[in-house]
This record gives structure tokens, sequence and C-alpha cells, in this order.
């Protein structure tokens, strides 16, 4: 995760991919948050990661879980380039960038109801971000929605009606913020 974040904060010098530039929060708010939610996982073998920007939670993930294959997706072709660099330099296998945007997947007959769990961090609202990942999931997958002390809000009758809904809440250790984790899997 070292080489991560060096790589992060050198290319961030070139192109955006994080507004966030202080070592100590950049450990803190992408990487510390993005392995928190991984004693939270099932037993998923293969993650989706949408809208990765610069890694995360997806790479974090795969270093912490070595055996998981990991997708990441961004619709910035700058940042997928980054992802992929990253990828190299840390020789992390069954792990893929793609440049697409994630309404693109939908149409890959190869990514349609493949994967085991979706998640995201800060990438659209609950609602939309179920909707774009439903169809990527296989009858038993799981949609893992990282969000702030405001998630329950984000809860609309349709997504509580199709869905059964676990949170697991945590803070960030030195700014004490709020985090949830939500995760949501279909009502059978």
């Amino acid at each position: 995760m070292a080489i991560h974040a060096k790589e992060l904060a050198a290319w961030n010098k070139k192109i955006n991919l994080t507004a966030i530039k202080d070592p100590l929060k950049i450990a803190e708010k992408h990487f510390i948050d993005s392995i928190a939610v991984v004693p939270f996982l099932g037993n998923e073998k293969c993650l989706m990661d949408m809208g990765s920007g610069g890694g995360f939670p997806g790479i974090p993930i795969k270093i912490m879980r070595p055996s998981l294959k990991v997708v990441l997706i961004d619709s910035s072709r700058k940042k997928v380039n980054f992802l992929k660099h990253v990828i190299r330099m840390l020789q992390l296998e069954n792990i893929e960038a793609f440049h697409s945007r994630v309404e693109d997947f939908h149409e890959n007959k190869a990514c349609k109801n493949k994967f085991d769990a979706v998640i995201s961090r800060a990438f659209t609202d609950l609602s939309n971000f179920v909707d774009l990942a439903v169809p990527l999931l296989n009858k038993k997958g799981s949609i893992y929605a990282m969000k702030g002390k405001n998630a329950k809000q984000e809860i609309t009758p349709a997504v509580s009606n199709n869905f059964n809904l676990k949170f697991d809440e945590y803070k960030l250790p030195f700014e004490k913020s709020d985090r949830v984790l939500i995760k949501l899997s279909a009502k059978r």
C-alpha cells in the first residue's frame, strides 16, 4: 500500500486522482477506509469496484484478500492508466482495470450476471448505484455501498422493498468521521 500511495502522490501532480494531498489523510481516507470494509465482506470470489478512481477501495481490498478476483471500472482513461500502472508495479494477479462507463459494461455478455459483489465508494447516490450494479451481479450477488454518516437517508422505498439491508458502522481512526457500509442482497 505504501507503493500505491507513493505512486498516487506522484501521478496526482500530473493528473487529478484525488483532492486529498496530505499523506496522513491519504492513508486514512483512502487506505484505512478501504481496508476497513474487508472484515464485513462475505465469501465472494469475484468483485467489481465501480468508479474506482485512484484504486479505492478495490486495490487495497485485493491486497488484503489476494485470492479475490477484482475488476476496476472507471470512465477516466487517465485514471485507468494509473490503475494499470499500479497493478503492474505491485505485480497483482487476477485484477484488471477497464476504461468504461458502467452502463457500457451492461452490454457486455461476459460481464452480465458475473460478479459475486459490486462495491463503490462515493460513486453516486444509492438508488443509482443499485440500478447500475444489479445487471452485473449473479443471483446470489451482493452490493456494498461505502457511505458517510447520512447513509440511511439514501434508502428509498424501492431499495428497502427489493433488498435485505445490513449496516456496518465504523469510524476513521484520526478524523473520527463516521462511515457506513451498506450490504444489499436481493430479497428472494
